[in-house]
């Protein structure tokens, strides 16, 4: 919205006015609406046609001039005065195809159009976020690649666990969103049209308009499904196509942000341990207040619409599970409010997500110095095995290796000192293991498993078999 258009006495919404894409946006907006309604209306003119009924070529011809010109305070005055949003269309595309007028919307309820329409946007919608689930993931494989072999502290109880590497965690990460993206193609693949139902969903008035000729019936509800790329329709309606599809559907968005948010958490605690951090502009501003802060407001910011998103799962259950008989008119107002935002929402986040991951820092060096920390503990196995093969007695050695890691914590934690554990065990003569030996089983590399492996097999060979196949994508050469 141009700011001298902007009415600073009305609310604006955040995500139209701050987050979300111009592309999410236009599915949403009332040009991509009502222009969906008219080509929805050519197509069941232009199929009722093929199958016999008086509707002329150039009748359909009329209506395909007019897709996209719509004169909006038209409609709006029809609307204050039929009290109908779909009747007010419906006499506003008839204003500008005056031979159609008689044939418009024959056959049809609103739901046609509607209902129709709403599978339209998010089956866009569902592609949008697709496309951009698959550029977090090329960004994000980067990175795993890239620091494949780098051991970094793994976490369970956020306390130190094992050794991990940067990039096997990085593959955590991309291990979501994989399963996100997987979920929403196939529900994208075989998401149901609601199609020509009619009034309850007996199809009844096209039974009519065909004079009984089943065949006919089932052959229009074919020919307007395929029209708008779906490969199939919802086989029993009410007047509206199940609102469990409206659910499905918000299942999808909440588990995209279940993932992002989990990404931007762990962004943020690694930000925190300055580790990693994400991208920080040159003049950019992390407090009012204290200078020298550098917040991880892109990561919050995914949280929070995360949050947002997750929190509208129920409103779509609750409009689902209240769905009287054939239909009631009290899912309207939510699904405008719901589904959109929700697509809206999603689709900042993930854009925020495609920021930070094309420029993410990681601090190698605070990451080697946090592992060097922590490693006499993880070592301290690796030590015990050892001292065993030398001719200890393994419960002994355990107690004496149990009673210098807790000295070497308490000092640590009391005196704020650094950990001597190796020093401890160094001197303590039931090992008979000098400094030296005990340095030289210091090897992080050594401690991280598989985890090498693990990245560069996952993003070879489930990773950038997608990569490769999205043509919009441009690509890094992830040499694994």
């Amino acid at each position: 919205m141009k700011q001298s258009e902007q009415n600073y006495n009305e609310y604006i919404n955040p995500l139209v006015e701050r987050y979300t894409s111009a592309e999410m946006n236009y599915i949403f907006s009332p040009n991509f609406k009502f222009s969906t309604w008219r080509k929805l209306w050519i197509a069941l003119a232009e199929s009722e046609m093929k199958l016999g009924l008086p509707i002329t070529k150039a009748q359909v011809a009329e209506m395909k001039k007019h897709v996209s010109d719509i004169d909006y305070a038209f409609a709006a005055e029809r609307e204050k005065e039929l009290r109908h949003d779909v009747m007010a269309h419906v006499h506003t595309f008839a204003a500008v195809c005056p031979s159609a007028a008689g044939i418009i919307h024959l056959g049809a309820t609103s739901a046609y159009v509607g209902d129709n329409t709403d599978l339209i946007q998010m089956k866009s919608g569902l592609s949008l976020i697709a496309e951009k689930i698959l550029e977090v993931m090329n960004n994000l494989s980067a990175c795993a690649v890239k620091y494949k072999d780098l051991p970094t502290l793994a976490f369970t109880h956020f306390q130190p666990a094992q050794l991990t590497t940067v990039g096997k965690r990085a593959c955590l990460w991309i291990q979501e969103l994989l399963f996100d993206y997987n979920d929403i193609v196939y529900y994208i693949d075989n998401m149901p049209f609601r199609g020509v139902k009619g009034t309850t969903g007996t199809q009844a008035s096209f039974l009519e308009l065909f004079e009984g000729n089943h065949a006919k019936v089932k052959k229009l509800d074919a020919l307007i499904t395929a029209a708008f790329g779906f490969k199939k329709n919802q086989s029993v309606t009410g007047q509206t196509y199940s609102r469990k599809i409206d659910f499905r559907v918000m299942t999808l968005l909440s588990a995209v942000s279940q993932s992002a948010a989990k990404f931007s958490a762990d962004l943020r605690l690694l930000q925190h341990k300055k580790e990693m951090e994400e991208p920080f502009e040159k003049k950019q501003i992390g407090s009012s207040a204290m200078a020298y802060k550098r917040n991880p407001m892109r990561s919050e910011r995914i949280g929070s619409l995360a949050r947002f998103v997750m929190s509208l799962t129920d409103s779509t259950a609750y409009t689902s599970s209240t769905q009287w008989f054939e239909r009631t008119l009290d899912d309207s107002a939510n699904k405008r409010l719901a589904l959109a935002q929700a697509f809206m929402a999603v689709d900042a986040i993930l854009d925020i997500y495609i920021n930070i991951t094309k420029g993410m820092v990681v601090y190698e060096k605070m990451i080697k110095a946090h592992v060097a920390e922590e490693l006499p503990f993880m070592m301290t196995e690796n030590i015990l095995m050892e001292a065993v093969k030398n001719g200890g007695n393994r419960q002994k050695l355990h107690e004496r290796i149990r009673i210098h890691s807790m000295e070497a914590a308490r000092r640590v934690k009391e005196e704020g000192l650094p950990n001597n554990l190796i020093e401890l065990i160094s001197a303590d003569t039931c090992f008979g293991m000098t400094k030296e030996i005990l340095s030289k089983l210091l090897n992080p590399a050594g401690l991280t498993g598989r985890s090498s492996e693990i990245t560069s097999e996952f993003i070879k060979s489930k990773v950038m078999p997608l990569l490769k196949k999205h043509k919009k994508l441009t690509v890094s050469d992830l040499r694994v």
